[in-house]
């Protein structure tokens, strides 16, 4: 792609996927990356490499307030980025050697994209579910430490993999990890511990990224002049809407366009791809 010429529609859509995330908390790059690649024909290297950098300009602000509020826990952030970080730089760099954007490559981001966003989607669906049934563990008492965090390290290789090729994963499903692992922490710290952790991660993916070329710096602007005000918004139409009813309904729709990208990777054809295994 040369150049953007509807910055109003990427603002738009920075601005839904913004009150969105800003409401419910959920949202980011499960739907922002299908979006741009089903609806507005981003190439999906380039839609993943735009998003990451879109994420973690985004989040940092919830980080800061977060931090404020002494909502964090750096040593869990530290374990998992023992495991993320390295992750991600050996997932750009074979992504870098397999040549950046081709058919092939395109087939496998879509795939994994498609994963991830249902995932996310069954997890948010059932949340409450599965933090009411940890309570249990809250009792019991947490893993052994060493174990735990053997755990998160190898947790955050799952997650820093993941996200390099998708841009998905390191908010509802590295949030959902942690509750398991550390089913003794108030789950304010597990949201701020894991939003700091999806910060470092999508920046340094997102550079990785933007080293191979797949980053577009004016889509991301964009994308971020609408995420602003959507965010605030967001916050503010989720203190007076049913946050449960709002999580299911954007639980709907990642189905919906994790089952769409899903179905437009299995109709690629398979010659396209063969010959860009082939080059």
């Amino acid at each position: 792609m040369d150049a953007i010429g509807n910055g109003f529609g990427f603002s738009l859509a920075g601005l839904v996927v913004g009150t969105a995330v800003g409401a419910t908390g959920v949202g980011g790059g499960s739907l922002m990356t299908p979006i741009l690649i089903l609806f507005y024909g981003i190439s999906p290297a380039l839609a993943v490499g735009t998003d990451l950098l879109y994420a973690s300009i985004s989040k940092s602000f919830g980080v800061l307030l977060h931090g404020r509020n002494g909502s964090l826990d750096w040593k869990i952030v530290g374990w998992l980025s023992a495991g993320s970080v390295p992750a991600a730089l050996v997932t750009v760099f074979l992504l870098d050697q397999a040549g950046g954007s081709t058919p092939a490559l395109d087939r496998l981001i879509k795939f994994t994209l498609s994963g991830a966003v249902i995932v996310t989607a069954v997890f948010t669906l059932f949340q409450e579910l599965l933090a009411s049934r940890l309570n249990l563990g809250r009792v019991r008492g947490e893993l052994d430490p060493v174990m735990q965090r053997a755990l998160t390290v190898a947790a955050g290789v799952l997650i820093g993999a993941v996200v390099t090729i998708s841009s998905v994963g390191a908010g509802v499903i590295g949030m959902m990890i942690l509750l398991i692992l550390y089913p003794k922490h108030a789950p304010i710290r597990i949201v701020g511990s894991d939003l700091a952790h999806a910060v470092l991660i999508t920046a340094i993916a997102g550079a990785g990224h933007a080293r191979m070329g797949t980053v577009n710096y004016e889509l991301l602007g964009w994308l971020l002049i609408g995420a602003m005000p959507g965010i605030w918004i967001g916050s503010k139409l989720g203190f007076g809407m049913n946050p449960k009813m709002l999580k299911r309904v954007i639980a709907g729709i990642l189905i919906v366009v994790g089952s769409m990208t899903l179905w437009k990777t299995l109709h690629t054809t398979p010659s396209v791809v063969a010959g860009a295994v082939a080059r």
